[in-house]
């Protein structure tokens, strides 16, 4: 039993979220999220649009959003989730968005990513572009060596992002979340490391 920890411990990734690592893009800041966004965290989680095929409560106050914003910290400073709010450069201190690593398993080299957005930055290439780099994150500086995204079948916009961003299908599972009183279906897409970087190198090839 000892051997089997002692061999564990040292096959599984150690993960350092801090400093935090904010990240900027062309257009768009990944910051860190602080008490001071409550205002926009509460507008994000408590619209039922945005909510509509995430299954948690909506948040109902600023207290809830505090809370949120506690739990996302709790998490970086634990080196457990690592989550991001997503601004535009030319307002840093307005989120729009949130995306992140919500479930890490050091142990397996996986993680588990999720994100979501205003409606009035919907269809704007934002969450290409936040996922983008978000994926370079996690295969270059965490090291992962799977990304998986769960989502709801009826959610055919994060479908599609997940594929034009190279995410395979792979599975669909049946009423295997309770949520609200109903038994919802889930979507597993993956990402494998070794296949985000054979399409690095055949972008580089094409190029050349």
């Amino acid at each position: 039993t000892a051997y089997f920890y002692s061999e564990l411990f040292k096959s599984m990734l150690y993960f350092q979220f801090t400093p935090f690592p904010s990240i900027s893009t062309a257009r768009l800041l990944l910051r860190q999220v602080t008490p001071a966004d409550a205002t926009q965290i509460l507008a994000l989680r408590s619209n039922p649009n945005i909510m509509r095929y995430i299954p948690r409560p909506l948040a109902q106050n600023l207290a809830d959003a505090l809370q949120h914003i506690d739990l996302y910290n709790t998490g970086i400073a634990e080196n457990i989730n690592l989550n991001w709010g997503i601004a535009w450069q030319n307002h840093p201190d307005i989120l729009i968005g949130l995306i992140g690593y919500v479930r890490t398993q050091p142990q397996n080299h996986s993680a588990e990513i999720g994100y979501l957005l205003s409606l009035e930055n919907q269809n704007k290439g934002v969450m290409h572009e936040a996922l983008n780099v978000v994926i370079q994150y996690g295969f270059k500086t965490m090291q992962l060596h799977r990304i998986e995204a769960v989502i709801d079948p009826q959610n055919t916009a994060s479908e599609k992002l997940l594929q034009k961003n190279g995410f395979v299908k792979e599975g669909y599972f049946k009423e295997n979340c309770y949520f609200d009183g109903q038994f919802l279906d889930s979507v597993y897409y993956t990402l494998f490391r070794k296949n985000y970087l054979s399409d690095i190198i055949a972008v580089a090839d094409s190029v050349e």
